[in-house]
């Protein structure tokens, strides 16, 4: 067996594990690995900070399933990165953070860049840990594999010493990773078919991560057979078809009150995949804590999920793809007490995502979105960050396939921009469109120039009001008429695009989106669309003057 250093064994087993790509921003304390990289087969995605890199691979887990693969430098390296490690904790994505770290005999003397990493990363990673020795290289990252992906998905935190990578060792490598399926008991689906037949307001909640096309495919055919109203979780709406039968909406931010009012008076919850956390529970006053009014059937991944917040009438540590299998040898009873309501909660998410309402100003949102609804494939893949703008996609736009959202669950800004070139090179032949408002977009705009880079022909639509606006218009709830650090003073976006030598044109007029659009798609180049918004234009729901007026009058 060749002598190997531990750089070459550890991309050697990244290898193995099947890694499809890295992202990174690259450092002298890892130069070991960089060179390996050099040889190998996987493709190097060279970032701009490292806070992009991480959400980066924070994105191809989310829409892979499989780890997505960071590395960065010591120190500042880790703490900008830090970032993308809180979005994948948050928002269950297998992802492993490798971090270049000080010499093994320099620790505890706040070397350069020092930082305990296990203190650091303790409260946010699955597991967070130091190689110390190459012949255990092998060892730690199959670890990483398993415990990244194993009940609740996260992160994984891995240091690796500078003198490390350097230090030889002749080991094998062990089997390729697999994923781990926890499948539900026969006794448990047979109690829930009985709670199924016995529920006359019955709804489903999907949520969480651990899905797959088959899994979805197979709740579908389930859901179909038990008449049962399906909504998934806040940015989760790629679990099921937005146009079928039995979709109901989503459970986030600004929910349809015809939804909010249909679980509220439900006498059965399933929740698969999902926590309920503080978005989709409007915070945490949804349900009842500990003990729902609604019978509230529980499936997890993670076992140390179930019963966390909510006690469940019935709980099933299973995977969503394995409880879907199971689900579909349940039968429904020869009459279903709650028949109809699937239509019902059907036609009030038509009615809710079909409205068109009015803004002030030239450029209308709502005809926006009305371009990319009858212009977007089905499989394109759309991407946002955090703020106001994002509601017009995830009230307006109809999901239709799985593995078409990356957002995050998190609330983090800047997401969009480097979801969608993480997007764009995991699957190239399908559209990516990133929605970003312009503060959201200026925390990791540097990440344009990776699009440019890699040739990532994404379409970014920079949705641009000045301000931040979500901030702003909590101010003018709370303090009418005091707008407190909100205001933005922002660049051409569409000028900065070309000074990339990539697309980039300013819509202002809603008539003028759609021709914009198909030359940003003709470019072939990644592509900015500067999409100007009147300040006034909030919310879908109300004008800011509005809601400053609404403010005021309570006082």
């Amino acid at each position: 067996m060749d002598q190997k250093t531990g750089g070459e064994l550890l991309v050697e087993a990244l290898e193995r594990h099947g890694a499809e790509r890295v992202f990174c921003v690259p450092g002298e304390s890892y130069l070991a690995v960089l060179d390996a990289l050099y040889d190998a087969s996987i493709p190097v995605t060279v970032c701009r900070q490292e806070g992009g890199a991480a959400m980066m691979a924070d994105a191809h887990g989310k829409l892979t399933g499989k780890p997505g693969i960071c590395m960065v430098t010591r120190g500042p390296g880790a703490t900008n990165a830090s970032a993308g490690v809180h979005v994948a904790a948050q928002d269950s994505t297998p992802m492993i953070l490798f971090i270049g770290q000080i010499e093994r005999g320099m620790r505890e003397r706040e070397a350069f860049q020092e930082v305990d990493y296990r203190q650091m990363f303790g409260g946010i990673a699955k597991w967070v840990a130091e190689i110390d020795h190459a012949e255990r290289v092998p060892e730690f990252i199959s670890r990483a594999y398993h415990v990244a992906t194993s009940g609740r998905p996260g992160p994984v935190v891995l240091a690796l010493p500078e003198d490390m990578l350097v230090e030889t060792a002749a080991v094998a490598q062990p089997p390729a990773w697999r994923q781990v399926e926890t499948h539900p008991g026969l006794t448990q689906m047979a109690d829930l078919q009985k709670r199924l037949w016995a529920a006359e307001r019955p709804i489903a909640i999907l949520g969480g991560s651990r899905w797959s096309e088959e899994a979805v495919a197979a709740f579908t055919r389930f859901a179909e057979r038990f008449d049962l109203p399906v909504a998934c979780s806040f940015r989760r709406q790629m679990l099921f078809d937005n146009l079928h039968g039995n979709y109901a909406g989503d459970v986030g931010i600004g929910i349809n009150p015809k939804l909010l009012q249909r679980i509220k008076a439900s006498d059965l919850i399933l929740l698969v995949g999902g926590r309920m956390s503080e978005m989709p529970s409007q915070s945490y006053t949804l349900l009842d804590i500990p003990s729902p009014a609604q019978q509230f059937v529980h499936i997890h991944p993670d076992a140390e999920e179930l019963g966390r917040v909510y006690s469940p009438a019935l709980a099933i540590h299973a995977s969503p793809t394995a409880f879907c299998k199971a689900a579909e040898g349940l039968q429904p009873p020869n009459e279903i007490k709650g028949a109809g309501g699937a239509a019902d909660a059907h036609r009030d998410y038509l009615e809710w995502s079909g409205a068109r309402p009015q803004v002030p100003g030239d450029l209308q949102m709502s005809g926006v979105m009305d371009w990319l609804e009858d212009n977007l494939a089905p499989d394109a893949i759309c991407t946002n960050g955090a703020g106001n703008y994002a509601t017009w996609l995830h009230r307006f736009h109809r999901f239709r396939r799985f593995g078409t959202q990356a957002a995050p669950t998190s609330g983090s800004m800047g997401y969009g921009l480097p979801g969608a070139v993480a997007a764009k090179l995991a699957f190239p032949d399908r559209e990516v469109v990133c929605f970003a408002g312009d503060g959201c977009l200026q925390m990791t705009m540097q990440e344009f120039g990776t699009a440019c880079q890699e040739g990532a022909d994404i379409v970014v639509l920079a949705v641009d009001n000045g301000m931040y606006g979500t901030i702003r218009m909590h101010q003018e709830r709370t303090y009418p008429g005091r707008p407190s650090a909100t205001r933005l003073v922002n660049p051409d976006f569409a000028a900065l695009a070309r000074s990339y030598g990539a697309f980039g044109e300013t819509v202002e007029k809603t008539e003028d989106f759609g021709p914009a659009f198909e030359r940003a798609r003709a470019s072939g180049a990644p592509a900015i669309l500067h999409l100007k918004l009147d300040p006034e234009a909030i919310t879908p729901a109300a004008s800011l003057s509005q809601i400053r007026a609404a403010a005021e009058a309570k006082k």
